[in-house]
């Protein structure tokens, strides 16, 4: 068929995503208007209620005790391949077994990790790295560093860089979303996966047209589509809105001491320490609409019942994407949205039974 006939054909369905996209953004757009003032009115709440800490973060100047814990691992840096960046990682038990390799969330960092780390060097080696943008990996300042394709790349370099072919993948959250993604474009490198708290995103997109709910859920999303405000808002009053994600009595990590917080908000703290971690988010409406996509390595899903940013009927839409037998999805009653950190003694029975074929 003729070149001019088939561009005229396709003329009408190009028009139409194009009409598409550009009502998606101006939802977006109009979103992310309306959660700015929102957030704006409790940025400035905070400022207004404890005026001593000032509208700017603190930086703080020596990281906490607990990053230099040794139990947790030795530090190390990875040159990528792809890229050339350096990622910073805490590795521990080589040579006791496969790779497992651990992808944190936002606001978190590779120490999110750390009670995984301590259960698992015994028979795996472990690593937890810092992704691109968050800590003491190199972090570029562009919004079109971080999309999808090269924060495949990179975990696709970490885990041949170490020497291996293939690994376990652990991840929340962010991480998570990344290791959806991964699995499906890079399959002989994921031996098995362990996903918490997170949807791969076609699935996110088609349950939460479904279910507007869920956009209410994941608000904060619209208002990390815009330039530098967020950093802002989310650094006023010494980083208020953070510490109340983190620490909230009901949506936050329960008993997180002072010192594991100051983990967090350290890296964050410093020079440009959100804009990495936040261009994700920016990147995240880049390639929607997504199609739905077959899902079909051997994954265990734990979700909390009370997670506060996702919705539970996500776990149905995302076993309905599953080759049937590859998904084992548990629900933890009355457990949150930071199952590693606040259940970990649950999420490690689960996960060492998951893997109990693969140590022989």
């Amino acid at each position: 068929m003729p070149e001019l006939v088939v561009t005229a054909l396709l003329a009408p369905s190009r028009v139409t995503l194009k009409l598409l996209r550009a009502f998606m953004w101006s939802l977006v757009f109009c979103a992310a208007l309306l959660t700015a003032a929102v957030y704006g009115c409790i940025a400035l709440t905070h400022v207004l209620c404890r005026p001593r800490r000032g509208c700017c973060g603190r930086p703080r100047r020596t990281p906490p005790a607990c990053l230099s814990d040794p139990t947790l691992g030795e530090h190390c840096f990875l040159t990528l391949k792809s890229s050339g960046l350096r990622l910073h990682y805490v590795s521990a038990g080589r040579g006791n077994g496969p790779l497992m390799l651990f992808l944190h969330g936002f606001p978190e960092n590779w120490f999110s990790w750390r009670y995984q780390l301590w259960e698992f060097q015994s028979r795996f080696h472990v690593v937890a790295v810092d992704l691109r943008g968050y800590g003491s990996s190199d972090a570029p300042r562009d919004v079109d560093c971080y999309t999808i394709d090269l924060l495949m790349a990179d975990i696709q370099d970490v885990i041949l860089g170490l020497g291996y072919s293939k690994c376990i993948l652990v991840a929340h959250d962010w991480g998570a979303v990344l290791a959806w993604n991964f699995s499906i474009y890079y399959p002989s490198l994921v031996e098995r996966m362990v996903v918490v708290s997170a949807a791969p995103m076609s699935v996110y997109q088609d349950y939460s047209t479904h279910h507007i709910s869920q956009f209410f859920r994941s608000n904060y999303v619209f208002l990390f589509q815009l330039p530098w405000l967020p950093e802002k808002l989310l650094s006023m009053s010494d980083f208020q809105i953070l510490k109340t994600t983190l620490t909230h009595r009901k949506r936050g990590i329960p008993h997180l001491t002072p010192n594991e917080l100051e983990a967090f908000l350290y890296d964050f703290s410093q020079p440009g320490g959100l804009t990495g971690p936040l261009n994700y988010y920016r990147n995240l409406f880049r390639n929607l609409p997504l199609e739905p996509q077959e899902l079909a390595t051997p994954t265990l899903l734990l979700w909390g019942e009370k997670d506060a940013y996702l919705e539970q009927g996500l776990v149905g839409a995302i076993s309905s994407r599953f080759v049937p037998g590859r998904l084992e999805a548990h629900i933890l009653p009355g457990v949150g949205h930071w199952i590693p950190q606040s259940n970990p003694e649950e999420m490690h029975q689960y996960m060492w039974a998951f893997l109990q074929d693969l140590l022989g």
